[in-house]
């Protein structure tokens, strides 16, 4: 008889940048020996110990993109299950930044806009691309 034991482990959490200029936001490939490499997604990354996802934020974004985030506000948060990987995501819009952004590791960075974008984007964005495609009027 095979017991089935429920997933007890938290998700990893992660915050994700929706970093907008004029009517197109950011997009972020993911490099090669990455983890789902290939796949195109929202700038951040893993919440440290001790940091809230709005420190998390700022500090992946200087890290990976060069660039200050002067004014972000929380806007949605997802929970994805991969076949290897749970995350929590933590959404914020980013609507300014100081700093021009460059791919500091390794990954390659376009600038979309939401009805247009095509890109392969991770499954655990794909509810926030079209949410953002449907949406019309100011970003909030």
């Amino acid at each position: 008889m095979t017991v089935w034991k429920e997933e007890t482990a938290a998700p990893l959490r992660v915050v994700a940048g929706i970093a907008w200029r004029g009517d197109r936001y950011l997009a972020v490939r993911r490099p090669e020996g990455k983890h789902m490499a290939g796949y195109w997604e929202f700038p951040g990354g893993k919440i440290e110990a001790g940091e809230t996802p709005g420190q998390a934020l700022v500090r992946e974004l200087r890290e990976e993109l060069g660039i200050r985030v002067t004014d972000s506000h929380p806007w949605r948060e997802r929970v994805h299950r991969y076949p290897d990987l749970h995350v929590h995501v933590f959404f914020y819009m980013v609507s300014a930044f100081q700093g021009e952004p460059v791919p500091r590791e390794g990954q390659s960075i376009a600038w979309v806009t939401p009805a247009e974008n095509a890109l392969p984007f991770l499954p655990a964005d794909l509810g926030v691309v079209a949410e953002l495609a449907a949406m019309s009027g100011p970003r909030n």
